[in-house]
């Protein structure tokens, strides 16, 4: 069945992303190990809307809610977590602005010392580079900021592949029409094929008259290509003996005895003996006796006898009325099935389908550039979120480099330099900028969270293996009153077992969409192409059918005797041997082609004169000679080799051939005396199974094509796998998810890098007081200069003047 190969591959691969799609569903699944909830599901489904309908059943409601809430555990555990970020981190913030505002919580702008205070700073700022730089901007940012670029690629890209379902279903569409054709032309190629077993061989006397006549035609080749053939080697001979006597009284002039010639004359008559005929066809028997006993048997009416046999012969086998009701009964097939095909609405319905297509097709041409235009909106939105983290990371990432660069460890906390105290400060900004943009990073977070990851659980994994279309098939899910919901649409028939799953499943390996929507409850080709209905008239006739033929006879004795003659004419008797040894010679010892462009070039070789002249003259001389004669003996040759090979042949072959022609007529003549009526019931019958055996075989590979290779509704199954495993699975709910896992891991390291940043901020800052030590007293003691500002000097120390200068 001609078939168009489509162009939708309904397979995407995501290419290097495709790690983080692999690290997120398995996220997903220490969140969501349990398998999916088919029975609950269903459950749950069938309880919200019986509830829906009737407020009494609410127990039901109640426990699918319990199995709910138990096979979501793990999402509702995590979203609460969000909750609880989303609520305590802002209000954790406030507090502790308030708190510091009252120089509690670290807002004293006072350090005391301590003796391991560089190894907290390096530890502080250690922790701080890895949590907020390393872990939150390569797993968190770059992860989410990879998984809104690649949503916004494959939306960008996605047309060319809605623009390719588009064209196989076309081509779906368009090609079906032209295979129901194909199909139905077919039929008369199963009819021409029973009609032709009408033409048999009736017993092989047809053969054997070509057989005859065969015989006769090569006995008569041999006959005359043998006369040809002697005649002609008879001139030839004297034509070469003419030539070489002629070359050798050129040889024998004066110009050959000088040094130059001497040589290459001698060459060329020592050649000279070549120059002579190889096959001599003089001896060989002649065949003129056979070719007699032939034509005697020729004498008697062969033809006529032949054309006897057969008329008998296709009335032993089948009676002509009968024949001719068996081709009214196969037009009458064909007849019915070409006004079946066109009785069926397939082109009104293909025409529909089309302009619908059609009409979907131009309408997502068209909001094609405002889903693009949405997705702007949306990779903007998703940037701006990646821009907060990534603010509050600049602002650690400055802390860290200007308080490391900017600190000097010989400098007390009150005199800080200003490179150092900014680094402070914007450690200090990144941590109010957590504060503020958290709750607005994990709001995000939770909802797509909550959203991809039961996408992911609810819709993908039950798809990939099937579990979803056996929801979809629960009985009276979708409709109470219906136990199949898609037969029910379809066909309006609810018991027809057309399930979700086995469509698509069908559809997926290309099969016929009339084995796939199981068709045969809306028209039965098996009722239009059912032979029996129209055999039984002639089976009757064939019973009755009487036919005398006793007083005919096919071959009479003469006719035997003259065959028998035929197959003892003497044909194996022939020398097959002395004829081919004969025909495998050449017709010369040499070529005299080869003899003479030989005798031309060797002339080349003399000096210019009367010498060379009469040797290419005696050269061009031989040509001829080959072409007029050698030519001629050689075709005549060839025709003696074929028909001499034919009757070895058929010399082998004769009398088995004549004696099973002669016992086929006499077991044709015993018929026809006596079982005439029995055998053409016999025959008839046999031929009428064999045109039965025909038509099942063509009714058998119509049902196999219809079933898988018409109207293949893979386009069907592309569609499906394009919306969800591509579209909804691949391009939206893996890139939600790597999205807001990037994003929600960000999230989670803000805590640890604001206690960090708190703590590291106290070593970057300028302080208003310190702690007094005692070298910082001493110091003070043995300085005679009354002026005590050496860096370390301040009026209030702890809230009190410098007990030093009071």
């Amino acid at each position: 069945v001609p078939a168009k190969m489509y162009d939708t591959g309904a397979y995407h691969e995501p290419g290097p992303i495709g790690i983080l799609f692999k690290i997120v569903h398995a996220f997903l699944y220490l969140v969501q190990p349990n398998p999916f909830p088919q029975g609950n599901l269903t459950l749950i489904i069938s309880s919200i809307l019986i509830a829906v309908t009737v407020l009494c059943l609410l127990l039901p409601l109640f426990l699918s809610e319990l199995q709910a809430i138990y096979y979501e555990i793990g999402f509702i555990v995590s979203a609460a977590l969000g909750l609880l970020f989303i609520l305590l981190l802002p209000l954790v913030g406030l507090c502790f602005c308030m708190c510091r505002c009252c120089d509690n919580c670290g807002g004293e702008m006072h350090q005391r010392q301590k003796k391991n205070a560089d190894c907290q700073r390096s530890c502080f700022a250690t922790f701080l580079f890895v949590a907020s730089l390393i872990i939150r901007q390569v797993v968190g940012v770059l992860c989410a900021y990879a998984a809104n670029q690649h949503l916004t690629n494959q939306v960008r890209g996605a047309k060319k592949l809605v623009n390719s379902n588009f064209k196989d279903l076309k081509t779906f569409l368009n090609d079906t029409p032209v295979q129901i054709d194909y199909l139905v032309s077919q039929y008369n190629t199963t009819k021409d094929k029973a009609l032709s077993d009408l033409n048999s061989k009736y017993f092989g006397l047809g053969g054997l008259a070509i057989s005859i006549r065969e015989t006769k035609e090569a006995l008569e080749n041999v006959s005359v290509s043998v006369e040809v053939l002697q005649e002609g080697t008879e001139r030839l001979h004297a034509n070469l003996t003419d030539v070489k006597m002629h070359l050798s009284n050129t040889l024998n002039d004066s110009a050959c005895s000088a040094a130059q010639a001497a040589s290459t004359c001698n060459i060329i008559r020592n050649s000279l003996h070549q120059l002579n005929i190889n096959a001599n066809f003089s001896g060989l028997p002649g065949v003129s006796s056979q070719l007699a006993k032939v034509n005697d048997v020729l004498k008697i009416d062969l033809s006529s006898l032949v054309q006897k046999v057969c008329f008998l012969t296709r009335l032993l086998t089948l009676n002509m009325f009968i024949l001719l009701d068996i081709k009214n009964v196969l037009e009458s097939i064909g007849s019915n099935i070409t006004t079946f095909t066109k009785t069926l609405p397939v082109q009104k319905i293909l025409a529909d389908l089309m302009v619908y297509l059609t009409q979907s097709e131009t309408y997502v041409q068209d909001y094609f550039p405002v889903v693009e235009q949405y997705d702007f909106y949306r990779w903007l939105g998703c940037l701006i979120l990646c821009c907060m983290v990534v603010l509050i990371l600049v602002f650690y990432y400055l802390g860290l480099l200007c308080g490391t660069c900017g600190y000097d460890k010989h400098a007390s906390p009150t005199t800080r330099g200003c490179i150092s105290n900014t680094g402070g400060n914007f450690l200090m900004a990144g941590v109010g900028f957590s504060f503020l943009f958290s709750w607005v990073l994990m709001v995000v977070v939770v909802l797509t969270f909550v959203t991809g990851g039961n996408v992911e659980k609810l819709v993908c994994e039950p798809f990939e293996d099937k579990s979803l279309f056996k929801v979809l098939d629960t009985p009276y899910l979708l409709n109470q009153h219906w136990k199949n919901y898609l037969s029910g649409i379809l066909f309006k028939n609810p018991n027809i077992n057309l399930t979700f799953e086995k469509v698509y499943s069908d559809c997926k390996e290309n099969k016929g969409i009339y084995t796939s929507l199981h068709l045969e409850h809306v028209f039965n080709i098996n009722e239009f192409l059912n032979i029996s209905m129209y055999t039984e008239d002639v089976a009757l006739r064939i019973e009755h059918i009487q036919i005398n033929l006793s007083k005919i006879i096919l071959l009479d004795e003469t006719g035997k005797e003259n065959l028998l003659n035929f197959s003892s004419s003497g044909i194996e008797g022939i020398n097959f041997a002395a004829y081919l040894t004969e025909i495998n010679k050449s017709v010369t010892k040499v070529d005299l082609l080869s003899f003479a462009n030989d005798l031309e070039a060797r002339a080349d070789q003399l000096p210019k004169g009367a010498l060379e002249n009469a040797l290419k003259g005696h050269a061009n001389n031989i040509r001829t000679i080959h072409n007029q004669q050698v030519v001629p003996l050689e075709q005549a040759m060839s025709t003696l080799n074929q028909s001499i090979r034919l009757l070895k042949r058929t010399s082998s072959e004769l009398m088995v051939k004549v004696k099973n022609v002669i016992n086929a007529v006499n077991a044709a003549q015993l018929l026809i005396n006596n079982n005439a009526s029995l055998v053409i019931v016999q025959e008839t019958k046999k031929y009428m199974d064999t045109i039965v055996g025909y038509f099942e075989q063509y009714i058998e590979w119509v049902k196999e094509s219809i079933a898988m290779e018409v109207a293949a509704c893979k386009p069907i199954a592309n569609v499906i796998d394009t919306a969800v495993d591509i579209f909804l699975c691949s391009y939206i709910a893996d890139s939600v998810n790597t999205f807001w896992f990037g994003l929600g891991g960000s999230s989670i390291f803000l805590i640890p890098a604001i206690i960090f940043a708190v703590k590291l901020s106290k070593y970057y800052r300028r302080m208003d007081t310190e702690d007094l030590t005692w070298s910082f007293l001493v110091y003070l003691f043995y300085d005679n200069t009354g002026n005590g500002n050496n860096g370390y000097h301040k009026e209030h120390l702890y809230g009190m003047r410098n007990p030093v200068f009071a």
